[in-house]
């Protein structure tokens, strides 16, 4: 059957209360965009105390009351008119906006799609004024404080379509108070206040962003955090990144804001995910409370009717100062990072060598006969003096049976006490897995293979930035066999392979050897290298490689080629590695986001054993 075709109508003008309802459904999606819409007014008017009361998860009420400068009772009329506003008068305005709000259409829209009921006071006026919200209502007198009052009752009454859309009473408070979280993250000079249903669920008194943020997302955020603040000509990027460490399996806690107005915006989270990239592998989330400030004119955010859009001028530009500034701020988490220590002098960057293999012993830990005379507490110079001694030369590394550079490891001979390497001083291997160090704060548990893992990573990821890969040619070419993909993925992708120091030619249809690698995986298993690198270069593409998913494959080769677990080292092998990691960016996490290390205060300690209690 066909459709019964529409009758031909002539044209006629909308009424204004359906093009109001038209508006509502872009404007009042749910409850949430009525409480975004209101604050955002609140906030315009000037005020420092906001209180917010909901019932039935905002479809029965939605009320909110500011002390901001209020309405006068004669443009009390026009704030409820459609496309009436104070904040913009023109086009000049329009393109620099400085307000929240601006559309000038938020409470028509809501008006006429619920019961809503308008209270102000200005501070000269002898009392409060109210109107209701329909095209038939006066301004009668009122009781009420200086500031708005604005009840929303009874939500989508006269559209019960729209009703039935919306989710359970606990979901759309849900949303609610999400909506209160991210304004409030924002205006920490403000006071918020919560209510659902008649109990108080959040409050938030006056206080700074670092406050406030731990207030609004909890000590989880608040403990692992990094402060950002950067600004390049117009643009001022503040506020608080979280370490990749306490990375979340969701994108739950991520707030951007452009000039004061939280927004969702693809080209702001890829430069911040990016930023992460080097940091956090894998399907892991970092938690931010990020502003970027810049003029007005440089932003246009009159994209969406919901205005959680924005298109900036130079985006580019925008995208690269986010990108740069947060992968900066990322950088120093390394274990200098986190004490008044300077940094040590920097370990050369060529290479840190494979760490040698000794004989386990039945403890699982083995020390040479120069160390075993130093004691836990051994002082710093005697620490210094020990390294002294096995360095054969300041100006060239020496390096022992094991491969590692005793210079890497050298402090200077003697150190004023407030100069203490942050990492300490290796005293135990345990279970062949962790590097137990003692400093001034107290235990230092290193993961080897983790640390490792990083500098290998940053050395690759130097080294190819720098177009220095320096490569190890093998005295002996290591054959093995490949399938045809291997084979054509090596012979179409020479000149990538090169670039990052390998060299794998065909032997025949069935064979490839590998007749050079990078100095820095030289001890890795050749094979395995050259199967790990083909294999990317296969999936990701030959350019692609080396742009887009360049860290992953760095990262994957430095996983495999860092030192393994139950890999016996001595104290001189442990304290090189700790050098190596107090002179690496990004050290304070592997690739994958996990710790390094983590530290026991003295304190710590004592609790564990009730010392003093």
């Amino acid at each position: 059957m066909h459709a019964t075709q529409p009758s031909f109508r002539p044209i006629q003008p909308l009424s204004d209360q359906l093009i109001s309802q038209i508006a509502a459904g872009e404007v009042v999606e749910r409850p949430s965009a009525v409480v975004k819409e209101l604050l955002e007014n609140a906030l315009d008017a000037g005020a420092t105390q906001i209180t917010v009361r909901l019932e039935q998860g905002g479809v029965k009420r939605i009320a909110i009351t500011d002390n901001g400068r209020g309405i006068t009772p004669d443009q009390m009329p026009l704030a409820l008119a459609r496309h009436a506003t104070s904040k913009i008068a023109s086009l000049t305005e329009l393109e620099n906006v400085a307000t929240l709000g601006f559309r000038g259409e938020a409470l028509a829209s809501i008006a006429s799609v619920a019961q809503l009921t308008l209270t102000s006071r200005t501070a000269d006026a002898e009392h409060a004024w109210e109107i209701v919200g329909n095209h038939q209502s006066q301004v009668v007198p009122s009781a009420g404080a200086v500031g708005t009052t604005i009840d929303v009752q009874d939500l989508y009454f006269n559209t019960p379509a729209r009703r039935k859309f919306l989710k359970t009473e606990q979901t759309e408070f849900g949303h609610c108070a999400e909506v209160v979280r991210r304004i409030a993250l924002s205006r920490p000079d403000v006071a918020f206040s919560l209510t659902h249903n008649g109990k108080t669920v959040d409050h938030w008194t006056v206080n700074d962003i670092a406050k406030r943020s731990a207030q609004v997302l909890g000590n989880e955020f608040s403990g692992a955090r990094l402060p950002i603040d950067e600004q390049a000509g117009p643009l001022h990027l503040h506020g608080f990144i979280g370490l990749p460490t306490a990375s979340k399996a969701r994108a739950d806690a991520q707030y951007f804001y452009v000039n004061g107005r939280f927004v969702r915006d693809k080209l702001l989270t890829h430069a911040v995910r990016s930023a992460y990239q080097d940091v956090l592998h894998g399907d892991r989330y970092p938690s931010y409370v990020i502003s970027l400030d810049l003029d007005p004119s440089l932003v246009d955010v009159n994209v969406h009717p919901s205005k959680i859009e924005v298109r900036f001028r130079d985006s580019r530009a925008v995208h690269q100062f986010v990108f740069h500034a947060v992968q900066r701020a990322l950088a120093q988490t390394s274990a200098t990072a986190h004490g008044a220590a300077p940094a040590p002098t920097p370990a050369p960057s060529s290479v840190l060598p494979w760490l040698r293999e000794q004989q386990q012993t039945s403890f699982g830990m083995q020390f040479n006969s120069g160390s075993s005379n130093q004691g836990v507490a051994q002082s710093t110079e005697n620490y210094g003096n020990f390294f002294a001694a096995a360095t054969a030369s300041p100006a060239t590394p020496s390096y022992t049976n094991s491969g590692l550079a005793s210079a890497a490891a050298a402090p200077p001979q003697s150190m004023p006490e407030d100069e203490e390497y942050p990492l300490g001083f290796a005293i135990a291997q345990l279970h062949g897995i962790f590097v137990l160090a003692q400093n001034r704060k107290g235990l230092a548990l290193i993961d080897m293979h983790a640390a490792h893992e990083r500098i290998l990573y940053e050395q690759l990821k130097n080294a190819l930035d720098s177009d220095a890969m320096q490569v190890q040619p093998l005295l002996i070419p290591v054959t093995f066999y490949a399938d045809e993909v291997d084979v054509g993925t090596a012979s179409e992708n020479q000149e990538i392979l090169r670039s990052l120091g390998f060299d794998i030619t065909a032997l025949s249809p069935t064979t490839l050897a590998v007749r050079a690698v990078p100095v820095l995986l030289k001890n890795a298993d050749a094979q395995s290298l050259a199967r790990d690198v083909l294999r990317d270069v296969r999936e990701f593409g030959g350019s692609r490689v080396l742009l887009e998913r360049r860290n992953e494959m760095l990262g994957t080769l430095a996983c495999h080629t860092a030192v393994r677990a139950n890999r016996i080292l001595t104290i001189p092998e442990m304290n090189a590695l700790l050098r190596q990691m107090e002179a690496t960016e990004r050290s304070d996490q592997c690739n994958h986001g996990r710790p390094t290390w983590v530290q026991l205060s003295l304190s710590d300690l004592d609790k564990l054993f009730q010392r003093g209690q």
